[in-house]
């Protein structure tokens, strides 16, 4: 589980702060307030770990990838090429590679716990890696990263902090992506012998991290399906029946469905004598004809790829979520939030969503007024502009899912709106129009 996140000079953000994340975390805000980009980190590392590239530092990706960031300068803050872009998590594993005794760490702290940090800067050649590090431990009591030395780009020093001792390397090559030690330093460093295992925790983790975008794959009158089991939905979410069929769940799905006032049946059914082509099925109401998928509401098709990957994804998996609300009616979009409850209960996921759904977020609040949700397993983030930055601010939830500090016209003046059209409502009948 990811449990801080943090950049600097990322995108609309001089500096996220240090945000905490929980079982559920939601940003919501105003339109280009930075909410998208805070969730854009996770991929953004994602397909990095992924790519065949060892050189590349940091992979912003294509149409074909998750996200498409552009340049490295797109990304710097104000596209200010002197500045560097830093980026900062932590996550827990209890399957850990890091070997506890490895490490030698005191038994209090848990060795279960990894921070990551890495600075990137537009160099001569392109996007370089300023430093990296590694904390292992609760409180980071080990440390181990490398770092550029000065007037020398390709460079570096491997360095090893135990409490206020450091230690570091001779000059060693350049590191590998954005996070991982090159030969030569696992060679000057060889009596450390979990440096490799600190690189392989990070890919580790992404692995284990699933985004599905908000623009997702039209539904088709037929799909294909030759036995594999696809790892998600797919970021579109063109894998969701193929991930339905795999694991079949299909039931826990329709039964969403029918929770969410979306349908009242859904099933796959092969075609004919077929065990590869198949076609969804769909019933609106218990006496409406059974059509496929494509002939009912699109906002069947565009919240099918969601509840996939909440009945589908492996225990202890990251989903980042952008906009699932969307083409939703209201009671929908707050039946959702219960979805993604039951997701986070009993499938141990870690879900992560960007929103601008107030049903939702209502929803959310009244399950942790009833007890079904612990307030500490939320973490409830409001963003907006602020002098031409991105600002954000957590939200307060108390254990009535009272939100202390509910930001001015959060999803708009609703009591303002309501009382101008009394007042309007008086003025016409005093005036005697209807």
């Amino acid at each position: 589980m990811i449990t801080r996140l943090r950049a600097e000079n990322f995108k609309s953000w001089k500096d996220t702060g240090d945000l905490r994340l929980g079982r559920l975390t939601g940003l919501f805000g105003t339109n280009s307030s930075g909410k998208t980009s805070i969730l854009q980190i996770l991929p953004l590392l994602k397909q990095t770990a992924e790519f065949s590239d060892r050189n590349r530092v940091l992979y912003t990706g294509t149409d074909e990838s998750p996200v498409t960031l552009g340049t490295l300068l797109d990304i710097i803050h104000g596209h200010h090429a002197a500045e560097a872009v830093k980026l900062c998590l932590a996550w827990t594993d209890e399957q850990s590679v890091v070997d506890h005794q490895k490490t030698q760490l005191d038994p209090l702290y848990s060795p279960n716990g990894i921070s990551f940090s890495t600075s990137i800067f537009l160099g001569k050649e392109g996007p370089t890696v300023d430093s990296f590090q590694y904390g292992i431990g609760e409180l980071g009591q080990q440390r181990f990263g490398m770092r550029r030395i000065l007037g020398a780009e390709e460079k570096y020093q491997v360095t090893q902090q135990l409490g206020q001792e450091e230690s570091v390397s001779s000059p060693v090559g350049a590191p590998i992506k954005c996070y991982g030690f090159p030969p030569d330093a696992l060679r000057e460093f060889e009596r450390v012998a979990y440096l490799p295992d600190l690189q392989l925790a990070f890919e580790n983790l992404f692995r284990k991290v699933h985004y599905l975008g908000p623009l997702r794959s039209y539904p088709w009158r037929v799909y294909e399906w030759g036995g594999e089991k696809p790892l998600d939905a797919g970021w579109d979410g063109e894998q969701a029946i193929p991930a339905l069929l795999a694991s079949k769940t299909v039931t826990q799905v329709a039964k969403w469905l029918k929770q969410m006032g979306l349908i009242y049946s859904f099933r796959l059914q092969p075609v004919g004598e077929s065990q590869t082509i198949y076609q969804c099925h769909v019933k609106i109401t218990p006496s409406a004809t059974d059509v496929l998928l494509p002939d009912v509401g699109f906002g069947v098709s565009q919240i099918l790829p969601v509840l996939a990957n909440c009945a589908t994804l492996p225990d202890g998996s990251t989903l980042l979520l952008e906009q699932p609300e969307i083409h939703l009616h209201p009671f929908a979009q707050a039946a959702l939030a219960d979805v993604l409850i039951d997701a986070i209960t009993n499938r141990n996921l870690q879900i992560i969503v960007e929103s601008h759904s107030e049903h939702l977020l209502r929803r959310i609040q009244r399950r942790i007024a009833r007890e079904a949700l612990k307030p500490e397993d939320t973490a409830l983030y409001f963003c907006h502009l602020e002098n031409g930055s991105s600002a954000i601010e957590k939200l307060d939830v108390d254990a009535y899912g009272n939100i202390r500090n509910w930001p001015a016209d959060f999803f708009g003046d609703e009591i303002g709106e309501l009382a101008d059209m009394t007042v309007a409502a008086m003025e016409r009948q005093k005036a005697g129009r209807q």
